[in-house]
């Protein structure tokens, strides 16, 4: 009976390191090499990068109406938002008190143009009689100086009734310019004077527009290298048009043009504000609208980069390098600006410097790295 327990034992420990041995035969760790990875080199040349910077647009002409006279506001001729023409009516202030001004002033300008007669009738006596010496060159004279009196009064009172008559006339707001009409900050019974801190309203034309960006230093000044002309304005002359992204994300059927730069830069932003007109027939823009311009700038010596082969982590972009024992690199990537599928890349990497293409998402810094082999296709750089 012993000797079957002692047998059984010895068969169960026999059975259990057999497992074992077994079982770290099969889960054995294999050591592996350096991960076989495609590489690729930085490329340097002419490429050019779509730059988008935010804008706002104002019609052409931006016209304050304001009154030119005082009086109650008694007609409005027009609704907020319609368009009108240049010279159509657009409000009314009671014009009373400017009618009967002129009557005064006309029987003001009768009753001067009845001494004018007098005194130019007595002058011509006292000339007779001057003659026959019965008065004397100094009684001529004065004759002479109250026609001259009179007959400035009268002039005084003529230029009395025409400054009245403009007056009138302003009784009757117009419009200065074509354009739509914006809201109204005065409505009919309101008294209007000419120092009134606000405008009536705000008429805009918008059959262009005129659309404002700002410009950092460093682009500024690519801008002007890029353009041939001695002046600023001949380089604007010779810029290539430009396109207008609507606060919709949609692209402006029309391009436009740079025709106007700031005389400084703002100290306090670095920038300088450029202007640039578009046309708008279809009057889809208005003003106080935003949205983005999008300007076309080439750069000859550009080191490009694949968007792909980075990777992004809280805000900075990163990429892999190789440098000369085959040892993987993170480099911390300046980015400049977008050019296809290529970031445009101003520090980090330069030209000639090889970089991992993919496959770089487990990789440390240090890390041993070997080029995967090229197949039929494969390019040597990112261009």
């Amino acid at each position: 009976m012993k000797k079957h327990i002692l047998f059984l034992l010895f068969g169960t420990v026999a059975s259990t390191l057999l497992f074992s041995c077994r079982q770290g035969s099969a889960y054995q760790v294999v050591e592996q090499g350096p991960p076989e990875l495609p590489f690729a080199t930085i490329a340097q040349g002419t490429t050019v990068i779509e730059k988008e910077y935010t804008a706002s647009i104002e019609g052409v002409a931006n016209v304050e109406i304001r009154p030119q006279v005082s009086g109650y506001l008694t007609k409005i001729y027009v609704d907020e938002g319609d368009f009108v023409k240049a010279g159509q009516p657009l409000f009314k202030i009671d014009d009373r008190i400017y009618k009967e001004q002129i009557r005064s002033l006309q029987g003001a300008l009768t009753s001067a143009e009845a001494n004018l007669l007098t005194a130019k009738i007595n002058l011509e006596r006292k000339q007779e009689l001057v003659r026959s010496t019965v008065v004397t060159d100094i009684q001529v004279q004065e004759a002479q100086a109250a026609y001259n009196a009179a007959k400035g009064a009268v002039e005084q009172a003529r230029s009395a009734i025409e400054s009245a008559r403009i007056n009138l006339n302003f009784t009757t707001i117009k419009a200065p310019v074509s354009g739509y009409v914006g809201r109204f900050n005065s409505r009919i019974g309101t008294l209007l004077s000419p120092s009134d801190p606000n405008a009536i309203t705000l008429l805009s034309d918008i059959s262009q527009v005129n659309v404002y960006f700002s410009m950092s230093e460093n682009d500024f000044a690519l801008f002007q290298q890029e353009f041939s002309g001695n002046t600023i304005a001949e380089k604007l002359r010779n810029a290539p048009a430009i396109s207008l992204i609507t606060s919709d994300g949609n692209k402006y059927e029309i391009q436009g043009k740079v025709d106007a730069v700031d005389g400084q830069f703002n100290k306090n932003t670095g920038s300088i504000t450029l202007r640039a007109k578009f046309d708008n027939p279809k009057t889809l823009l208005r003003s106080g609208n935003t949205g983005k311009v999008v300007m076309e700038q080439r750069n000859d010596n550009a080191v490009v980069f694949p968007i792909a082969s980075t990777m992004s982590i809280q805000d900075k972009v990163f990429a892999f390098t190789v440098d000369k024992d085959n040892k993987a690199v993170q480099r911390l990537l300046t980015i400049s600006g977008k050019s296809g599928q290529n970031f445009i890349v101003t520090d980090g990497i330069k030209p000639g410097d090889k970089y991992i293409v993919s496959g770089f998402e487990r990789l440390q810094n240090g890390d041993p790295v070997v080029e995967q082999k090229a197949t039929e296709g494969d390019q040597d750089s990112n261009w």
